[in-house]
């Protein structure tokens, strides 16, 4: 007998669509040149890398395809804003940044704090959404970059970035940046009307391959590089670029701006009937994070089993024994019995920011999958015992 296997863990990575691994195939097979060469086989492969960056400019509604810059992925996209900004200043100056940030974002913040940088990050509230008025009373003279996550990976949450962005450029001259890698490819982003300086997205997301990502970095924002090399990427990262990752994302980005409204109409609708499901049948679960400003594939819960024993991370253990695979927070920090840092700014206690758990859709779940997994996950609930 077959075993079921169902993959609610998107948020984590897609699966690539057969349209890229189609894709890549063909380019490690015929477009393996070095873009930088210019002979026929570079000039062919750089084709094929600014084909990708009109892509992905076009997704996100970028003026310039220039604006694009290739990285490895949404880790080193967020690293080369914060840094490429702060490393222009020879003295220590001012970052804010939100309580609920991706580690990407979070531990480069946390070590220029230790190197003397001064560092406000904002609270949010029980939904996980920043106040605005808490970013305009944080502002200073020394704030020279601001950075808020837009859709938090953890709970879902969508951030208020335009108003965000708006109060830093009236009130400051600081640079704004969001990491908006689970948001793009999954909602429509244009980054005029958002109004950010510095915008990081990631290709596995939205079912591309691992291995690339891009900063979007609006004409005339200056940055300092991470990576010194051979001057690739308007010299901002130096290095050969993984063309057959980065024409992934180039694809993605295009199937992606073309499904846009047919996908998120249905993904939603999946994703309501799985938390309405789930808190019906089963009420030791909660939802984390606000229920409407949320992402379209995105679904998270507390749960308040009276077995203390039941955290996060032992329900994803028993759901992967019924063959189902979802998370334990941020997929980034599962590995760690820790209390979830951004259920802690929640406002939960450390007892109950470790039983989290992360469900995350994508175009290829099904109504069939989700009964399924609520089935297993009401099974659990009832038969383990109140410890």
């Amino acid at each position: 007998m077959k075993r079921v296997r169902v993959y609610l863990d998107s948020s984590a990575t897609t699966r690539p669509r057969p349209e890229v691994v189609e894709l890549v195939e063909r380019m490690l097979k015929e477009g393996w040149g070095n873009p930088s060469s210019i002979h026929y086989w570079g000039e062919r492969a750089a084709l094929e890398l600014e084909k990708a960056r009109y892509r992905v400019a076009s997704l996100i509604k970028a003026t310039s395809p220039d604006s694009i810059i290739f990285t490895s992925g949404g880790t080193e996209a967020d690293n080369l804003a914060i840094f490429g900004v702060v490393y222009q200043y020879r003295q220590p100056q001012h970052v804010i940044i939100s309580a609920v940030e991706h580690p990407a974002v979070e531990n480069p913040v946390a070590f220029l704090e230790k190197q003397g940088w001064e560092v406000t990050r904002l609270p949010v509230n029980r939904q996980g959404i920043v106040n605005p008025e808490d970013l305009l009373a944080a502002l200073k003279e020394n704030t020279v970059l601001v950075s808020i996550i837009y859709g938090q990976s953890e709970i879902g949450t969508l951030q208020p970035i335009s108003t965000l962005a708006r109060i830093t450029k009236q009130h400051s001259n600081a640079i704004f940046h969001t990491d908006a890698v689970q948001v793009v490819g999954r909602l429509p982003v244009d980054v005029e009307e958002l109004g950010v300086d510095l915008l990081s997205l990631s290709g596995h997301k939205f079912y591309g391959i691992q291995g690339a990502g891009a900063l979007y970095v609006k004409p005339g924002v200056k940055l300092l590089p991470l990576l010194h090399g051979g001057g690739q990427e308007s010299e901002l990262r130096g290095g050969t670029q993984p063309l057959p990752a980065i024409v992934a994302l180039g694809l993605a980005a295009e199937m992606a701006e073309k499904n846009m409204e047919e996908e998120i109409k249905r993904i939603s609708q999946l994703r309501d009937y799985l938390i309405d499901s789930l808190e019906k049948r089963c009420s030791f679960l909660s939802l984390t994070g606000d229920r409407q400003r949320r992402l379209p594939h995105h679904a998270s819960f507390l749960i308040r089993h009276p077995n203390q024993s039941l955290t996060g991370r032992q329900m994803v253990r028993l759901l992967s024994q019924r063959g189902i695979g979802i998370s334990a927070g941020s997929a980034c920090s599962s590995g760690k019995i820790v209390p979830s840092r951004v259920l802690l700014a929640l406002g939960y206690s450390p007892q109950e920011a470790v039983r989290g758990i992360r469900i995350s859709l994508d175009c290829y779940t099904t109504q069939s999958e989700i009964d399924y997994t609520v089935k297993a996950i009401e099974t659990i609930m009832t038969s383990y015992g109140e410890g």
